[in-house]
This record gives C-alpha cells, sequence and structure tokens, in this order.
C-alpha cells in the first residue's frame, strides 16, 4: 500500500498544542503514515497581520514537532517566495509523494474559493477539512462532495490569543510545548508589542 502523507500549512505564529492534538487526530481518521507541517512564509490572505519572522515560525514549529516521528516539518514555502500559494507547494509534494491529502481548517474552507487556482488543487489532492462538531458547512461556489470533512477536537486554542498573552508578560506555558516556550522566551518573540 502507498503511504500517505498529510500536508498541513499555516502561519504557526505561534504553534500551539491544538495544531499537534489536531494533527494527530486527522493522522488517525484519515490513517495517514505522517504529517507534514508548512509554515507559511507570507499567507496571501493574511498579508496585513503582523507575525513572527519566517525563520522563527519554522524553528518554533521543528522544536513543536521534533519529539514526533510522525511529524515533520519543511521549509519549502519558507524558502521560495514572499507569498505562500497552496497550489505551488502541492505541485512540489505531488513530486515527492505521490499521494497526498491537503489539511485545511474549517475557517480556511470558509474562504477557499478565494484561494489561488482553488479549482486545481481539489483536482490534485484530497482536500480535508477540520470541522468542529457544530459546524455545519453549506453549499456555496464550491461542491460539498469536493472536500472530505473531518470532526476534529474542539480546542480552544489560538495563536492571537497567545501572542496576545505574551505582549501582556501573561503565562502560555499550557498553550505550547516546553521547547516553544522556551524559544519564544530566548528569543524575545511577541513580547510587549501592542501591534498584535
Amino acid at each position: 500500500m502507498m503511504e500517505k502523507i498529510g500536508i498541513f500549512g499555516g502561519t504557526f505564529d505561534p504553534i500551539h498544542l491544538g495544531h499537534l492534538i489536531t494533527a494527530r487526530s486527522v493522522k488517525e481518521i484519515r490513517n495517514l503514515s505522517q504529517i507534514i507541517f508548512i509554515p507559511a512564509n507570507t499567507s496571501p490572505l493574511k498579508q496585513d497581520i503582523k507575525s513572527a519572522s519566517p525563520k522563527h515560525r519554522f524553528e518554533m514549529t521543528k522544536l513543536a514537532v521534533e519529539d514526533y516521528n510522525d511529524f515533520s516539518v519543511s521549509d519549502y514555502e519558507i524558502n521560495n517566495s514572499d507569498i505562500s500559494y497552496s497550489i505551488n507547494t502541492i505541485k512540489y509534494f505531488k513530486n515527492l509523494y505521490k499521494n497526498i491529502e491537503l489539511i485545511i481548517g474549517y475557517d480556511n474552507f470558509l474562504v477557499f474559493d478565494k484561494w489561488y487556482k482553488w479549482e486545481e488543487i481539489l483536482e490534485l489532492v484530497n482536500v480535508v477539512v477540520l470541522k468542529r462538531f457544530f459546524e455545519n458547512p453549506e453549499q456555496g461556489k464550491m461542491k460539498l462532495t469536493d472536500f472530505i470533512f473531518v470532526d476534529s477536537p474542539t480546542i480552544q486554542i489560538s495563536s492571537t490569543v497567545i501572542r496576545k498573552r505574551c505582549s501582556n508578560n501573561l503565562p502560555i506555558d499550557l498553550l505550547v510545548t516546553p521547547k516553544v516556550l522556551n524559544y519564544i522566551k530566548q528569543n524575545n518573540i511577541y513580547m510587549g508589542r501592542n501591534d498584535i
């Protein structure tokens, strides 16, 4: 049987326990052999949001996943261009692994028809949408049957809240892995910023 790989892109600003718990859940539900986390250089739909540098976000993601043999991180988008278009990433990974699935959050599903070459993405890969039990997708421009909806654990952790807590000197030790926490402290990321 050909191994099936999940690619999970995001800004990961910072990566948190919710990302890891959700990734493990979808890995098991979809019977994936590995999940590759891909931090974006600049997200096309989040260009106006201030974030940690791509290097810092990559390093935090690497630290968060390094103790799990079924998780890895790729610097493909970090090293490639200013704006990270998923279609390019998908084509790159399809050359490495024939059987890949793109994992996206429900918030991204809602704007998927604004993604660059979204229809081509649907032709190339299975798009797995992580949804919480209370979210009910509705038919819009996109056919719901083009997506695979997976119920994911409802984890009330957000990167925005973590950044705000850091900027206000509040603890985040129960929200991120110890290695990510140490990296944030050592590199003074998000501390004392009021533009978050």
